[in-house]
């Protein structure tokens, strides 16, 4: 017994030796070989495993996790003076759930102290800043950011790159992440999440106030030319005393973010990390997992048995019958955006009218709570009879999930089951926008203008991302306020893609049969069925009028008992010289005249009947953002374009309550 222990006691004495390099190296150096035995801070989900990894994240939904090595720093020459060069290598890895797909990322991070990330968000804000302080000078943080999302606020590159921040999100320069082949100079790509380890050197050179980031698979040896250069001075960024660290975060996807071995050293290159011993990286996923609920029968008597496992037989073939999807072998690929009907069926109370959140042209939706996650979603339940093959359909919702925008309602997934289709969102607080402009018993309480004028540049946002910046041309075609969802923050969100359409950049955009709602129609899609960005852009520009104006796309003309498009009581009023009496009357006179008559003359112009007038939404950003005019535009060249288009709509134009045949997915008034 007494050998057993001395081999014991050695072995633990041996790791900690290893993985306590730190504390013989000195105060302007360390070295970490595994962390069994350190002294690390920590916070939120970061620990230390027992085979000596730092788990900064434990596969947790919409967690965080830091980790500091526990003795502060002074990099400066002497108290006010300039931050002195230094070297820092780490060898990371990333486990998710699904391979090359995993959420958010990590850091390494330089900050004042080591616990005054409290008040950081998960998700996008990796666990280093929140929407109040993101981008601050008072943060005085550096960071390197691993980020496996892309975050379109922050303006970067791709869902797969390494980023160097100063005292935010928006990176000061990023790129793809990959390393130069020293014999070829050519780029190669590497993908963060693929559960491989890997290691990155950092370098601010002081002289040259150079910051130097380079990354390669943990067998190769450092590349010689960096992956991101940038010029900064950290004298500027960085206090007199410090902390190094790392930060970690998680989103929607099950994902563990681990290091395995670091080194810092001031004025030299930083120690070299002997890969031989480091605590190897397990290459699969070990976290938690969603977890579905098993009916377990126990039998307290023996004698029963038999009838109880008959009765329990009975039991599942009804619940079975009861969930039944429908799941063919091509829907394999598309696993991890399929939800189950029991989870949505159990999330929804089967789906009981209490949770009824609305109804619309293309079915109910629902709010629910997922009972394994905990998430709170909407639930929508769609019949489909696409012309499209159902695997094309499933294949187009599988991609429009992975948009990811502030101002996009996430589609997280869907459910097939007989003839239904069940389309899962996140849930929005708020509801739709159309609730707070409508003046009725129902109607909430008005927006502001500065409420409105925000939810107006982040749908414009939104839209362009759509249209320009994702990898594929998103055509939304049904834009319109009961289709703009507000969030807590009262920030408008664009929703429903059920009617959506996808096409590669540069593609000829095919005809189909008319779909959208009736006020919202461009003229050219009525005549030819062709939807486009343009399209869209018509129907924003009559969605800009709605919540300006506060009123519907076709308006009730009292005074002479018909009807009058609201483009045309918007356009009469400005040739008139009153264009801001179309102003809503429920914001009492209280708005910017300015930012007013740019938005309606901007709506006007979205929705010119001709096509080739109307602007791009990078456009439409540019004058909202005040960084363009307006293009000259007059009401009486307006009106006459109207006018044409008006009399030649007449001979050709379907009409829109007896050519339903045609006109087959309208969704009508709310």
């Amino acid at each position: 017994m007494s050998v057993m222990l001395v081999r014991l006691l050695h072995l633990v004495l041996s790791l900690n030796l290893v993985s306590m390099v730190a504390a013989a190296d000195g105060a302007d150096q360390f070295t970490y070989l595994g962390f069994i035995g350190s002294n690390l801070t920590v916070d939120g989900c970061a620990t230390i495993t027992p085979d000596g990894l730092l788990r900064l994240t434990d596969g947790s939904l919409v967690q965080k996790g830091h980790a500091f090595h526990p003795a502060p720093l002074c990099l400066r020459n002497s108290t006010g003076g300039t931050i002195r060069s230094f070297s820092v290598t780490f060898v990371f890895g990333i486990i998710s759930l699904f391979l090359d797909l995993s959420s958010q990322g990590m850091a390494f991070l330089i900050a004042p102290t080591n616990n005054n990330l409290s008040a950081a968000l998960p998700a996008k804000f990796l666990g280093l800043t929140n929407d109040q302080n993101n981008g601050n000078a008072s943060n005085h943080l550096f960071a390197v950011e691993l980020a496996t999302i892309v975050n379109i606020e922050s303006g970067d590159p791709d869902g797969n790159h390494v980023g160097i921040d100063i005292n935010g999100l928006k990176s000061v320069q990023s790129y793809a992440a990959g390393y130069y082949d020293d014999k070829s100079g050519n780029f190669q790509s590497l993908s963060l999440s693929s559960r491989q380890a890997m290691r990155v050197w950092i370098d601010y050179h002081a002289e040259k106030k150079q910051i130097d980031v380079t990354l390669a698979p943990l067998t190769m040896a450092r590349p010689v030319k960096p992956l991101l250069s940038t010029t900064c001075d950290l004298s500027m960024v960085l206090t007199d005393i410090v902390y190094l660290g790392f930060s970690s975060a998680t989103g929607t996807i099950y994902t563990q973010h681990y290091v395995l071995g670091w080194s810092f050293a001031v004025d030299k290159p930083a120690p070299a990390i002997n890969i031989d011993n480091l605590p190897k990286l397990k290459t699969a996923y070990a976290g938690p997992k969603p977890l579905r609920k098993v009916l377990y029968i126990v039998l307290p008597v023996v004698t029963t048995m038999v009838v109880l496992v008959t009765g329990g037989i009975i039991i599942m073939l009804v619940r079975r019958l009861r969930y039944a999807e429908l799941r063919e072998d091509w829907e394999v690929e598309f696993g991890p955006h399929r939800f189950s009907y029991k989870d949505l069926c159990l999330a929804t109370d089967g789906f009981a009218d209490k949770h009824l959140l609305g109804v619309g042209g293309f079915g109910k939706v629902f709010k629910g709570v997922l009972p394994t996650l905990k998430l709170e979603v909407a639930v929508k339940k769609v019949s489909h009879k696409s012309r499209q093959g159902m695997k094309e359909f499933v294949a187009e919702i599988v991609s429009i999930g992975r948009l990811r925008h502030r101002n996009i309602v996430q589609l997280l997934g869907y459910c097939r089951r007989k003839s239904e289709l069940l389309l899962v969102y996140d849930y929005i607080p708020n509801g739709s926008l159309d609730k707070f402009l409508r003046k009725n018993k129902e109607s909430k309480h008005a927006l502001s203008w500065t409420q409105r004028f925000r939810i107006i540049k982040g749908i414009a946002s939104g839209l362009q991302y759509l249209h320009e910046k994702w990898e594929k041309v998103v055509v939304h075609r049904d834009i319109k306020a009961s289709n703009i969802l507000l969030d807590k923050a009262m920030n408008g969100q664009i929703g429903d893609f059920g009617l959506a359409r996808l096409y590669d950049h540069g593609m000829d955009l095919e005809t189909t049969h008319v779909a959208g709602t009736i006020g919202y129609l461009a003229p050219e899609l009525i005549r030819t069925g062709k939807a486009s960005p343009l399209t869209d852009v018509f129907a924003f520009g009559i969605f800009l009028l709605e919540i300006t104006c506060g009123q519907k796309p076709i308006m009730n003309n009292h005074a002479c008992g018909s009807q009058i498009p609201l483009v045309h009581w918007v356009l009469e009023n400005w040739r008139d010289g009153t264009l801001m009496e179309t102003m809503d009357a429920r914001l009492q006179g209280e708005y910017d005249a300015g930012e007013a008559a740019l938005v309606l003359k901007l709506g006007l112009l979205c929705s010119h009947p001709f096509p080739s007038a109307r602007p791009r939404m990078a456009q439409v950003m540019c004058c909202l953002d005040g960084v363009a005019p307006l293009p000259d535009l007059t009401p009486a060249s307006l009106s006459l374009a109207m006018t044409w288009d008006s009399a030649f709509d007449a001979s050709v134009a379907p009409d829109p309550v007896t050519s339903f045949g045609t006109i087959s997915t309208f969704s009508g008034g709310r």
